[in-house]
């Protein structure tokens, strides 16, 4: 063969007619072949744009001696319109508004070939008639779509490559209906796989689409898709959409490393997963919108999410579903809102969830069987009115609350077990109702069920055991409890005070088991019932069949095991410094002496509010303060217990709306009796809040203080200028604190005496220039943001204890002063300026 000429070799009905042709273009070539020819190219670049009109076959050398480039200057490079065969050839364009290589009918088989073009498609395949088979071909478009197939066109695509692409890397539209297998999808521009339009589908076995700039795989306007042992990773956009009507079912794929949301449905779409995983998403798992839009999901597993959003998220009336599935280690599990939206969950696994599992809102409804919830915060939490739904058979363990219902909602819980939480197994509170059959709670560290003031909950056979402050707590007009049973752990399994004779709804009547002088069930476990009707029985038999709490004493009497407050005031006056503090307690202090004195002559008693501010910067001893003060109240019997319950921001400010109320009501609750100190309470209210959901807490916090004045006192602390600013976000802040107490900033004669003190304490001393060298160190020390006053005194003290050790390690027999002495070699080195 001449070189630069291409040679036919002519084929016929018999061999010994074949024949052979050079011809010195392609275009010659072509238009010299019939069916059955072969064309051989010899390596080289072609400048002109080929059509094939035959089944003929074309292909580069054999020999390996080099590649052939078909490459115009503009229009397709490769047109086929009949089942030829290609292999081994180079195609590149230049044309925006065409494609590189292009399949109008036939079933040509395209095979090894590399498309490295900027034209609107590296492969366009376009018409009913077209179904090429592509194997081993890679595509390289920077400016347009990788792989376009539309108009009713199909094909099969085996391990082929689209690189980069600067559109969507494989698009199918106007009714194509391709299948991929084993192919990849890389570093495009657009979604990885997009399939638009009704009668547009596509089938993916063994795929790989990663590193995209948009959406993995896009399924919109009435398309469908069907995708097998797939993987989408490493997208900017959501892993995979749907949209208007879409069909997609994912197969034993792994969707994961996605910022946004894994999975994102919408506008009546209908997603079908099975054996797949979903893994360390920014956003939502999944994520499920609109009235008609579905999701069915059979042994699926969701994990790791990496941002703070939940792993399904449900609204807008959609639905979702899932059997034998697995949800663990992310912020919350299911999230389910709005009126028509629901999930159906069955025998399914929700675990290591920091915030709550299952949370139903905003009229939506949830139904789970026999699924286990395991080390979350909150097992279920149906929010508000019209939210419900049903859990049956299901386990709750190692969780803080089991299940919350709140304002209004009313599920219906059946032969459902908690076990071992934190703090209450069944929380029902803000006039939540619900109905429980046959559920247990064991080994709470709270209460069993604790069912607030205005609940009308329906209790049916319940059991609790091993619980830490009682089986069962309920209001006086409180729930309907037929049938309960408690082993009568913790103080008490029912009601503290008995109902009256003309309630609704009696409250709980525990009967104890035998040797406490009451009549009741055999080993030791308590019965608890209760009956929505009129007082059938005289008030006083109601109130004999319930256990009382202890006698309280007299008012004004102190705590039991309270220290007396001389005692509490001597250890505040050895506090070093704070001379104005001590001067503000002792007046605050002396008022409510006096008052109580007052009192118990029978005389009118000034009312003193005992909420404060606390100023200062960090390490002045706010907390300290905080402590002896509230057992100088229970030392006066202000208060029942006088301890500390110290909580910030974060203890009280949920992620979602309507937790953030519920927390700030249980931290409130652990400090009943005591004192509740809020650390940086200006971060409650931040400058730029916008829908900061710590108003909420502000809020709740002004209205409990109001309505438990006696039970709490609460103590805000933080930076001067903060703190003043906070006292303005509400107008009922500032009238619910009596006074501001100012903490100043020490001295470095007082940061002297307090490394004195702990020196002492330690049982080191100071040798010979130490006070001097202390203080001339405190003198010079930076006063900056960092600066700890008490805290960073007793830091210095810390270093200079490991400076002397380190020094008296090197002596082979130290001698006692040797082991105690502290001397100016032991301060740290100041640090530089700020």
């Amino acid at each position: 063969m001449v070189q630069g000429t291409v040679q036919v070799t002519h084929g016929g009905a018999s061999r010994w007619r074949r024949r052979s042709g050079e011809y010195p273009t392609l275009t010659a070539a072509l238009a010299a072949a019939g069916d059955g020819d072969v064309l051989s190219i010899p390596p080289g670049t072609y400048r002109e744009n080929l059509v094939l009109h035959h089944a003929v076959t074309l292909r580069g050398p054999e020999d390996g001696s080099g590649s052939v480039r078909i490459a115009p200057l503009d229009g397709v490079a490769l047109t086929l319109h009949a089942s030829a065969v290609v292999h081994d050839l180079y195609l590149e364009g230049q044309d925006r508004a065409a494609p590189a290589l292009l399949v109008e009918d036939g079933s040509p088989e395209l095979t090894d070939l590399r498309v490295s073009t900027h034209s609107a498609a590296g492969i366009e395949v376009r018409g009913p008639g077209a179904r090429p088979l592509v194997r081993r071909c890679t595509v390289e478009n920077p400016a347009g779509v990788g792989i376009a197939v539309l108009d009713g066109g199909g094909g099969v695509f085996e391990e082929c490559e689209v690189v980069a692409s600067g559109q969507t890397g494989f698009s199918v539209r106007g009714g194509g209906r391709p299948r991929l297998e084993r192919c990849r999808i890389h570093h495009s521009t657009g979604a990885g796989i997009a399939v638009t339009g009704e009668g547009s589908g596509l089938e993916a076995l063994g795929c790989e689409v990663y590193e995209v700039r948009g959406a993995g795989v896009q399924i919109a306007a009435r398309a469908a898709a069907r995708l097998t042992d797939c993987a989408v990773h490493r997208t900017s956009a959501d892993g995979v959409t749907l949209d208007t009507d879409a069909v997609l079912t994912l197969a034993g794929c792994d969707i994961h490393d996605i910022p946004e949301n894994a999975v994102d449905l919408r506008s009546r779409s209908v997603l079908t997963l099975s054996r797949t995983s979903v893994r360390r998403f920014g956003r939502n798992g999944l994520s499920v919108w609109d009235p008609g839009t579905r999701v069915d999901a059979d042994s699926c597993e969701i994990h790791d999410s990496t941002g703070d959003y939940p792993a399904v998220w449900v609204s807008d009336g959609a639905s979702a579903s899932l059997d034998s599935c697995r949800v663990h280690d992310v912020p919350d599990a299911l999230f389910v809102l709005d009126r028509g939206s629901s999930v159906d969950v069955t025998d399914s696994d929700l675990s290591q969830v920091r915030n709550t599992a299952v949370s139903v809102s905003d009229g939506a409804t949830a139904q789970l069987d026999d699924c286990r919830v395991r080390e979350a915060a909150t097992g279920a939490w149906f929010r508000d009115h019209g939210s419900g739904g049903t859990l049956a058979g299901c386990t709750i363990e190692a969780v803080q609350t089991g299940v919350i219902v709140t304002k209004g909602a009313d599920p219906t819980l059946e032969r459902c077990t908690v076990s071992s939480p934190a703090e209450a197994g069944f929380y029902v509170s803000a006039g939540g109702r619900g109905t429980f059959k046959a559920c247990r709670v064991t080994d709470s560290a709270g209460f069993g069920f604790h069912i607030l003031d205005g609940c009308r909950t329906t209790l049916t056979r319940c059991h609790t055991q091993r619980c830490s402050r009682g089986g069962y707590e309920f209001p006086e007009d409180g729930p309907v409890a037929e049938e309960c049973t408690s082993d009568g752990s913790g103080p008490r399994s029912a009601a503290a005070s008995p109902p009256s004779a003309s309630a609704s709804a009696s409250a709980s009547a525990a009967r104890t088991a035998p040797g406490d002088g009451l009549t009741g069930a055999p080993g030791g476990v308590r019965t608890v019932t209760a009956a929505r009707s009129p007082a059938a029985q005289p008030a006083q038999a109601a109130a004999a069949s319930v256990p009382r709490p202890a006698d309280p004493g007299p008012a004004g009497a102190a705590a039991p095991d309270a220290r007396p407050s001389g005692a509490v005031l001597g250890q505040l006056d050895a506090l070093v410094g704070l001379d104005s503090v001590k001067r503000e307690v002792r007046a605050l202090t002396d008022m409510i002496e006096v008052g109580r004195r007052r009192q118990q002559a029978g005389l009118k008693a000034a009312s003193v509010r005992r909420h404060l501010v606390f100023t200062g910067s960090p390490g002045t001893g706010k907390t300290t303060v905080a402590r002896l003060y509230g057992e100088i109240l229970a030392s006066l019997g202000v208060l029942e217990r006088g301890h500390l319950v110290e909580v910030s921001r974060v203890d009280l400010v949920g992620e979602h709306i309507g937790s953030t109320a519920i927390r700030t009501q249980e931290a409130f609750d652990r400090a009943r009796g005591g004192v509740l100190f809020i650390d940086e309470a200006y971060a409650l209210a931040p400058e730029d809040s916008g829908r900061d959901f710590g108003r909420e807490a502000i809020d709740t916090l002004v209205k409990l203080m109001e309505d438990h004045r006696d039970a709490v006192v609460v103590i805000v602390a933080g930076y001067t200028a903060e703190m003043e600013r906070f006292l303005t976000v509400n107008p009922g802040v500032a009238s619910r604190f009596s006074r501001t107490i100012a903490f100043g900033d020490y001295g470095p004669g007082e940061l002297l005496r307090i490394v004195e003190q702990q020196a002492e304490e330690h049982e080191y001393r100071l040798g010979e220039g130490t006070a001097e060298a202390l203080l001339a160190y405190f003198t010079e020390l930076p006063k900056g943001p960092a600066f700890g006053n008490g805290r960073t005194a007793r830091q210095t003290f810390e270093s200079m204890v490991e400076r002397h050790a380190g020094r008296v390690a090197q002596l082979s027999e130290p001698s006692t002063d040797e082991l105690t002495l502290l001397f100016p070699a032991d301060l740290p080195t100041l640090p530089a300026p700020c």
